[in-house]
């Protein structure tokens, strides 16, 4: 059976273990499904997935220009901290900036390669966790915008990591922290004007990975350069499909790429 389509970060379903999805414009695989399955994965063009052009592929599903455009591209998606629709100052497109930043977010730490500290719409959770292979989380502080989580981030960058290395979080070797006290240890950096939102009484949730074995030395697939691809799918953890052969793919990576997904 062959599906065909343009890769979109796969959905997801919390539960024992996460359900994936890969969803095309007129079909959707579950994921989980096909594990133990032989896929074969063939580039056959771009769509960026603004403009729907056969451009290249420049950043996050996008083409060059569309990536410089559009305000689902802004330096604030990665930076919050430099959300300015709490001011009524517009970067891109003010309506959108509004819709997205004046909602509430949520500050996290999460543990997928080591402790980190990150920034997602509460309506995210726990998709984004899932997103970052994290097998354990928790929610520090929860803020009426944009803004707020962003400058917690920063200010809580200087005693915890901010990155997750994909290679140690796919090899899966991962320690398990104590997240209430992580929570509770950097309560005295959180900026003062913050304070008043921190979650004082939560617990944290685990996250269990439809995954049957783990890559030692993960090389990552390059459909640029590696046009067509065939291997046992041996797991998903975040948006990594994992193969026999220590090969992973990054779906959320290759937003933008048309392919076709063959099953043995």
């Amino acid at each position: 059976m062959t599906y065909q389509g343009v890769l979109t970060k796969m959905e997801t379903e919390f539960s024992h273990p996460i359900q994936y999805y890969l969803v095309f414009e007129n079909d959707f695989i579950n994921m989980n499904q096909l594990l133990d399955k032989t896929i074969t994965i063939q580039f056959i063009g771009y769509q960026c997935l603004n403009c729907s052009l056969n451009k290249p592929i420049y950043r996050q599903g996008f083409c060059k220009s569309c990536f410089f455009d559009i305000p689902q591209a802004a330096d604030w998606i990665m930076k919050p901290e430099l959300s300015t629709a709490h001011l009524d100052i517009e970067d891109r497109d003010l309506d959108y900036e509004k819709k997205v930043q004046l909602k509430p977010h949520i500050v996290y730490l999460a543990n997928s390669s080591n402790v980190k500290v990150g920034v997602t719409r509460k309506s995210q959770v726990p998709t984004r966790w899932i997103d970052q292979g994290a097998h354990e989380a928790i929610e520090i502080v929860e803020v009426p915008n944009r803004y707020l989580a962003g400058i917690t981030e920063v200010a809580l960058k200087d005693y915890v990591a901010d990155k997750t290395n994909w290679r140690t979080m796919l090899k899966n070797e991962i320690v398990d922290e104590d997240l209430v006290e992580w929570r509770d240890r950097l309560k005295q950096y959180i900026p003062a004007e913050v304070l008043e939102y921190y979650i004082a009484n939560n617990k944290e949730t685990n996250i269990e990975f439809p995954v049957l074995q783990y890559p030692e030395k993960p090389k990552s697939l390059n459909l640029d350069k590696t046009p067509n691809y065939q291997g046992v799918l041996k797991g998903i953890k975040g948006q990594y499909l994992i193969f026999e052969d220590q090969t992973v793919f990054n779906i959320r990576g290759s937003e933008g790429y048309v392919i076709a997904l063959s099953i043995a």
